[in-house]
């Protein structure tokens, strides 16, 4: 039992000797594995932001398509509209003729 009571402190301490050296390899390597991450992160970062000079001219030009194919539908439908109610005009005045002659 003595015996048991003096090595088991040694195996203790030896297994925390060992956990303490792989905490600190781990850890070595997370901080690498960061730095490298971080690297990677910055150069999609400088892509990305080199492709904002494209993104603002397509935002732009799609902006501008917008805009005038609003117009021309604008313009298309206010025709449709005077036409339609011309047409309605046409009818009313025709059925107030018809009235009249009765």
């Amino acid at each position: 039992m003595e015996t048991l009571q003096n090595i088991l402190p040694i195996i203790i301490d030896f297994l925390i000797i060992i956990i303490l050296i792989v905490g600190i390899i781990l850890g070595i390597r997370a901080i690498i594995t960061i730095g490298k991450v971080d690297k990677i992160v910055d150069d999609v970062n400088d892509k990305v932001e080199s492709l904002n000079g494209f993104f603002s001219v397509l935002d732009f030009i799609t902006d501008r398509m917008s805009s005038i194919s609003d117009i021309f539908f604008d313009g298309i439908s206010s025709l449709f509209g005077g036409f339609v109610a011309s047409r309605i005009r046409h009818q009313k005045r025709k059925d107030d003729q018809e009235d009249e002659e009765e």
